[in-house]
């Protein structure tokens, strides 16, 4: 699955590239090579951070699953154990 980042937040990465390049590597760099960059983050790095997140996903998914039996859970034929 190719990750495909919408617009305004493609925007926002593009200045925040250009923004640390320019503070941190005394270097202005144009739209051009931030999106460059930009792409390769998201084409290189982007699918281990997807992966990640969503096995991070399937395992809270799974604790709250397994929460089911006793937080969801009532006891069958009680009434006459009340009198």
């Amino acid at each position: 699955m190719a990750i495909k980042l919408q617009q305004e937040v493609e925007q926002r990465l593009l200045v925040s590239i250009q923004r640390y390049c320019a503070e941190n590597l005394d270097e202005d760099v144009g739209e051009l090579k931030a999106r460059l960059l930009l792409d390769f983050c998201v084409r290189e790095i982007g699918p281990s951070v997807y992966n990640q997140a969503i096995l991070d996903a399937q395992s809270a998914m799974q604790d709250k699953i397994a929460e089911i039996e006793t937080v969801c859970y009532e006891t069958e034929f009680a009434y006459w154990k009340k009198k």
